[in-house]
């Protein structure tokens, strides 16, 4: 039977960053794997990003989003059923930020698939730079997460200077128990749940940990569904600006009160002389670097984002007069 691991973490917490770096330990020691970009949205940047790990023996495929959560699992049941056919040695998933947990589970018990994969690990990632209060839906979803994983592995730990990493393990910990309780779940993590460890760092005895992390069936009161958390994403696309006049962009607009709570801003922009820039920021920075491919769009994600606001922010600078927000 193949192997299925699960990727989670809820928006801007780094998973695909994570993803890339697991995929590159299998492509590296020479197994033939293949990554399921399963996405809510009707744009997915992060299978872009993904693209620099395509080669012979790694596949990679995506579930097209603008859906609702009927036709996206009839989707996802179906991708699976065609990477089964093909006997990968590992299938890699990474589900959007928004995210039903059961859908995964449940897919898997179908028949065919239930002959073919056996669920490997389940792996969220939490950003150690993580607020202290998310909103209610946030909150939701990192416990829904939490709830089922085999490990929880920190990001962006490197980031944090007035901690050692077992007092910040600590306190993301206690965070994510909390989110646990909110949703009535029994389970409460402890320090040998998570992964706290610079990512640079990893060597074969940390991927072999997270090959067999395995996961856990616990129970949790749904509080949200995909669809109702789902206004928290935004997307604007046909954007052509200069590109030194980005990273200005990004800071108004994370910085506007008026454009709602940001957590994250992704991306990717065209260049003059072409090629591509990969936008990726938060509110504590901006990243931004050059890609061979990608497509004009930033997606904004966030709580009470004012769409009309930011399109404000960007028609001044955009020259792209087939500029779009939904």
């Amino acid at each position: 039977m193949t192997k299925i691991d699960l990727i989670t973490g809820i928006l801007g917490s780094g998973k695909t960053t994570f993803l890339m770096k697991y995929a590159r330990h299998f492509i590296d020691k020479g197994e033939n794997i293949a990554i399921l970009e399963n996405d809510f949205g009707a744009v997915n940047i992060d299978m872009m990003i993904l693209q620099e790990l395509k080669c012979d023996n790694c596949r990679l495929e995506m579930i097209a989003g603008g859906c609702d959560a009927d036709c996206h699992r009839r989707r996802f049941k179906t991708q699976l059923i065609s990477l089964g056919m093909q006997h990968f040695d590992r299938v890699l998933v990474e589900p959007s930020g928004i995210f039903d947990m059961d859908e995964f589970f449940d897919i898997l018990h179908e028949s065919p698939l239930d002959r073919w994969f056996e669920i490997g690990s389940v792996l969220t990632i939490v950003d150690s730079e993580m607020e202290e209060q998310l909103s209610e839906q946030m909150e939701y979803l990192l416990g829904s997460e939490a709830a089922c994983c085999g490990k929880l592995i920190l990001s962006k730990l490197g980031n944090i200077k007035n901690e050692t990493a077992e007092q910040t393990a600590e306190r993301v910990l206690s965070h994510v128990n909390s989110s646990l309780e909110a949703i009535r779940c029994d389970r409460r993590l402890t320090m040998c749940d998570i992964v706290a460890k610079d990512w640079e760092s990893f060597a074969d005895d940390d991927y072999k940990l997270f090959k067999n992390a395995g996961y856990r069936g616990s129970s949790y009161v749904k509080k949200f569904s995909p669809e109702d958390i789902q206004s928290s994403v935004h997307y604007f696309m046909h954007i052509n600006i200069p590109q030194e006049k980005i990273s200005p962009l990004i800071d108004r607009i994370m910085n506007d009160e008026r454009c709602g709570i940001i957590f994250r801003i992704k991306g990717s922009l065209p260049l003059e002389n072409g090629g591509w820039l990969k936008v990726n920021a938060t509110r504590e920075k901006t990243e931004i670097s050059t890609v061979a491919e990608g497509q004009p769009v930033l997606i904004v994600i966030g709580d009470g984002i004012s769409r009309e606001r930011i399109d404000e922010y960007i028609m001044q600078l955009n020259t792209d007069k087939e500029y779009v927000s939904i």
